[in-house]
């Protein structure tokens, strides 16, 4: 059956809906509405499940010469001194490799699988269900209907608000900083220093290149206007890696974490999917993960559905809410251990980090 379907959205979920969708044996349209130019910064952290979905979307071979291996994942406290150490490879052994990279790697690599142009510079101005289609009005005043549209469209996503799939996401009062330094200390593993209500984690990514991410709980707070300043106010009393990577900095971008709930992910032939549909806070590092995974779900339920949009949607969303909640709850519980006093949390963690940690990820190893 031919669908007319549109993805909007050339982030990480769209272009893996759009692979997923050619896997399928259908074409998509894909719509971007920034430039074409506009390549993302900083680097990922992609966990064995993450891999696991890539490979199902026959992607893997491109991403194993990008980045480097993460095996370890190192705990420490504020002043570099360890909590407890997680074998990322065990944990991971038989799914995939857990790898960090740069997101515009990843980018090329998502791209070269569309098969298919995509049409940047181009915003949806209006949508309207009826008749189990969609109507959708562009920014160039082109009106084009489509059997099924998939919003992969962020955290702050106009195919959500256009559908009337809820309202704008909730803040989480996190601040995120990342940035890409060269020239830093050796660092072997994902390793990551615990603060009062902040942490610092930086790991390789390959080139001599080290992805460090910052984040520090402050929901009064407006956006520091010299971020690499501010690291050095926050982080500036941590030990470990942390003295010579604030060193090393040159350019730091600075984010809000928020979460998007809702009741429904679909309505009549459209459907959210990734950061649209269920965005999180990044501490668990699943993000892309879940758009992986929702793209090679939607592929299988509309090819199993031969095409019938309505229950290939309604299958799609019993599959993966309960996986993606889960994340939102681990996520959660994770972020509330960085709330508590690290004269009380510490000596916790080197008891029973090892087991907590790794039970956030366990339910993650079967596959979606």
């Amino acid at each position: 059956m031919t669908l007319r379907i549109l993805v909007v959205g050339a982030g990480i979920a769209g272009l893996s809906a759009a692979r997923a969708l050619r896997l399928a044996g259908y074409r998509p349209d894909v719509v971007e509405e920034l430039p074409a130019s506009m390549l993302p910064g900083a680097g990922i952290y992609l966990p064995g499940n993450a891999s696991r979905a890539l490979r199902q979307l026959g992607l893997d071979a491109p991403l194993r010469p990008l980045g480097d291996l993460i095996f370890r994942q190192v705990f420490l406290d504020s002043r570099g001194r360890s909590l407890f150490e997680l074998d990322v490879a065990g944990l991971w052994a038989g799914v995939g490799e857990s790898r960090a990279l740069s997101r515009a790697d990843l980018q090329q690599v998502l791209l070269t699988g569309v098969g298919g142009e995509v049409r940047y510079d181009t915003v949806v101005k209006d949508l309207e269900i009826f008749d189990g289609a969609a109507k959708v009005v562009f920014g160039d005043g082109s009106v084009a209907e489509y059997d099924l549209v998939i919003g992969a469209d962020g955290r702050r996503s106009t195919v959500r608000a256009k559908a009337g799939l809820g309202g704008a996401a909730t803040p989480t009062g996190q601040i995120v900083y990342r940035s890409v330094v060269s020239g830093g200390p050796p660092l072997s593993d994902w390793t990551a220093l615990l603060g009062r209500r902040s942490s610092f984690v930086a790991m390789p990514m390959g080139g001599r290149r080290l992805y460090f991410y910052a984040d520090e709980t402050a929901p009064d707070s407006p956006n520091p206007e010299d971020p690499r300043a501010h690291l050095r106010t926050v982080f500036g009393s941590f030990g470990g890696p942390v003295p010579a990577i604030l060193g090393a900095i040159e350019k730091v971008s600075v984010a809000r974490t928020d979460e998007v709930v809702l009741d429904t992910w679909h309505r009549g032939p459209v459907l959210l999917v990734g950061d649209a549909a269920h965005a999180t806070a990044p501490t668990l590092a699943q993000g892309a993960a879940m758009s992986f995974e929702d793209a090679v779900v939607l592929g299988e339920e509309l090819k199993r559905s031969g095409g019938d949009v309505a229950s290939a949607l309604k299958a799609y969303e019993i599959r993966r809410r309960p996986r993606c909640g889960a994340v939102r709850d681990r996520t959660r519980e994770r972020d509330r251990t960085w709330d508590v006093p690290p004269a009380l949390r510490d000596p916790m963690l080197r008891r029973r980090g090892l087991r907590i940690f790794a039970d956030h990820y366990r339910p993650l190893v079967p596959p979606a």
